[in-house]
């Protein structure tokens, strides 16, 4: 969805031509993977981070236009509503000091962009949703001036055939909604990981990722209150599915954890977006087949919860990505930093095994139900690990961390740098501190006084000390 597209009007030709070449930018991927293309030599690891722009009372503030122009940085853009942007790091290789060297390159970037803001009487914040967004500041007039978000909207809505999106989300409250629009959407700001990996790994590596989304989720929950209400520990999971719905069966939302693993291939997933999913933006792109535009566009614009991409490298060859989409925004980027080494090194422990074997004791079933129950309840979601069942915590200390630590190592880092990460996990989770629970707990000292809870909020992130050191 970085792609922006010249005009957002379409017809029934622009359609039929965009899925012709789809089809055919598809049978060719398939075809390089059968022929045991798109190999790497070694995994590389990226992040993205989205956050808002926020005034003085911390209120959203729509100026991303003004502040992307003045910031001048190619590695920050903008997202779906003027008041949210994109900051990337670089991809590296995943080794001695990796971890460090994403913290300090994030930690950078952010620090520019703190100072941008600030000269236009803006600060930004990285959290899940902020507590004080209202149903109106999610309107189109907040919308990002580019033809993409103009075209997804009147896409959505025409498979929608024009019916307003319903909100209905129970948790510790029940909250229902209705909006006229897809800018729902822009009240999710995520951290984002993304796993360079050889293509005869991918299927596995998208298998594996599945089932760590639950402890990631857990683990990182910062997003409890929209529209003043208190629902999930990670809320967003719920919102950013019911925002871009379409309608139908589990086949054609939009934003979806999946209905099963990849068996043999991770070109089953470019296969069912093909077949499965409706497009929503025919843009016809002059290019060769061999650059894969349609295919990458329409992969865009399915918002899988672990998604497959295909990217080109500096040197034009192509390769797969698994994106890590579950992370929230926050609470800093030393908590995003560790969470990252969690899944990179648990991740690459799993990898080194029999994940044949792992597949079949962890089913689809299961790591869809432990997903949804840490999104809702966090530490303290009951979760099945190979058939063993308890809170998700207890799975974190016992089984998952070490695992981690144990791939960690194996990626070469030293047992003090291994340790330095993996503690601040260890604190998290033994505490129950996540965002979502220190945001609860200022609200419970404090009452549901959300700009007095957004000011505390980032007065402590400016800080940069992880979550768990926070006072109420």
């Amino acid at each position: 969805m970085g792609q922006e597209i010249g005009d957002s009007q379409f017809d029934a030709g622009d359609f039929a031509a965009f899925k012709q070449r789809l089809d055919v930018e598809t049978a060719l991927l398939g075809a390089w993977l059968a022929d045991g293309g798109l190999h790497i030599e070694r995994p590389l690891a990226g992040c993205e981070l989205e956050a808002w722009l926020v005034d003085a009372a911390g209120r959203p503030m729509p100026i991303n236009d003004v502040f992307l122009e003045r910031l001048a940085d190619p590695l920050v853009v903008p997202e779906l509503a003027q008041f949210n942007v994109e900051l990337n790091n670089l991809p590296r290789t995943l080794e001695a000091g990796a971890f460090d060297a994403m913290q300090a390159e994030l930690e950078a970037r952010w620090r520019h962009c703190q100072s941008v803001a600030a000269d236009l009487d803006a600060r930004l914040l990285m959290t899940g949703i902020l507590p004080t967004v209202e149903a109106g500041d999610l309107c189109l007039a907040n919308m990002s001036r580019l033809q993409r978000y103009r075209a997804l909207n009147e896409q959505v809505l025409r498979l929608r055939r024009g019916a307003p999106i319903r909100l209905d989300i129970s948790g510790r409250e029940r909250l229902q909604h209705e909006h006229g629009d897809v800018m729902l959407e822009s009240a999710t700001t995520s951290f984002q990981l993304h796993y360079m990996v050889d293509a005869r790994q991918a299927a596995h590596a998208y298998n594996l990722s599945k089932m760590l989304a639950a402890p990631l989720v857990a683990m990182a929950a910062n997003s409890p209150y929209l529209l003043g209400h208190d629902l999930w520990d990670e809320t967003r999971i719920a919102l950013f599915e019911q925002a871009v719905s379409v309608g139908g069966s589990d086949y054609s939302q939009r934003v979806t954890f999946g209905i099963r693993y990849a068996r043999d291939s991770i070109f089953e997933c470019f296969q069912a977006n093909r077949e499965r999913y409706p497009v929503l933006l025919p843009r016809l792109m002059d290019e060769p087949a061999e650059h894969l535009a349609h295919l990458r566009l329409h992969n865009g614009t399915v918002w899988r919860w672990v998604r497959p991409l295909v990217g080109f490298s500096d040197d034009g060859s192509p390769h797969i990505r698994i994106e890590q989409r579950v992370l929230p925004s926050g609470p800093t980027v030393v908590d995003m930093i560790a969470n990252a080494a969690f899944y990179y090194g648990a991740l690459t422990e799993l990898l080194a095994g029999d994940v044949a074997a792992l597949e079949a004791a962890q089913p689809f079933a299961v790591a869809h139900a432990n997903f949804y129950a840490a999104a809702r309840d966090g530490l303290r979601a009951q979760v099945t690990w190979c058939g063993e069942q308890g809170d998700m915590a207890t799975l974190c200390l016992k089984r998952l961390l070490p695992l981690a630590g144990r791939g960690l190592q194996r990626l070469g880092l030293a047992p003090a740098e291994v340790d330095h990460w993996l503690a601040i996990l260890k604190q998290r989770v033994a505490d129950r501190a996540t965002g979502a629970d220190w945001q609860r707990g200022w609200v419970a000292r404090h009452g549901r006084d959300f700009p007095g809870l957004v000011a505390a909020y980032a007065e402590r992130q400016q800080t940069g000390c992880p979550v768990h050191e926070w006072s109420q």
